[in-house]
């Protein structure tokens, strides 16, 4: 009697582990299936960790905001989640257009979270992370970018309408 409750209940565990492994793989990748392309440019910065493997690490123009892009008194804690709009500038770039607590109706905006804040000159500025701060890539291409990131580059990030992005692949400065 026990084995016949048992082998039912072990493959509906077992089948709801599953369904929320696939889950939270599709939630991830939803973004570099259905989502916009854009362009950002990177900031360069040490890429290479010998416990998280070969990745090149980027900072992107967006990733330091200023408090007066924020609605005013606004005081933002650590992992505080935070919308930034962007906008067609120049040379194709996305950039910073307006930054709020509360996820924008329309446009193009990126969903992040503050990691960190610090006080610039007069005012405070935020450090903001959107998830696409690390480009994984084999020994040899990992390797390259560490190099060629030195002078800077652009990413290409696809954005899901809720904001969410992911990295699809970094172009090193003149490579355009």
């Amino acid at each position: 009697m026990m084995k016949r409750i048992l082998k039912p209940g072990l493959a509906v565990a077992i089948a709801f582990q599953f369904l929320i492994l696939t889950g939270m793989y599709v939630a991830a990748q939803m973004p570099l299936w259905s989502g916009e392309e854009i362009h950002l440019k990177t900031i360069p910065v040490d890429p290479r960790s010998l416990f998280r493997g070969n990745y090149a690490r980027l900072e992107y123009e967006i990733s330091q905001v200023s408090a007066e892009h924020f609605p005013e008194g606004a005081s933002l804690r650590r992992g505080e989640v935070v919308y930034i709009s962007l906008e067609p500038g120049r040379e194709g770039l996305h950039e910073l257009a307006g930054a709020g607590l509360e996820k924008p109706d329309e446009g193009l905006f990126l969903r992040g979270r503050v990691t960190g804040s610090w006080l610039g000159g007069a005012r405070d500025n935020y450090h903001i992370d959107y998830g696409i701060e690390a480009f994984f890539a084999p020994k040899e291409k990992a390797l390259e970018l560490e190099s060629d990131l030195r002078n800077g580059g652009v990413a290409e990030v696809m954005v899901s309408g809720g904001g969410r992005a992911r990295l699809k692949d970094v172009i090193p400065a003149g490579a355009e």
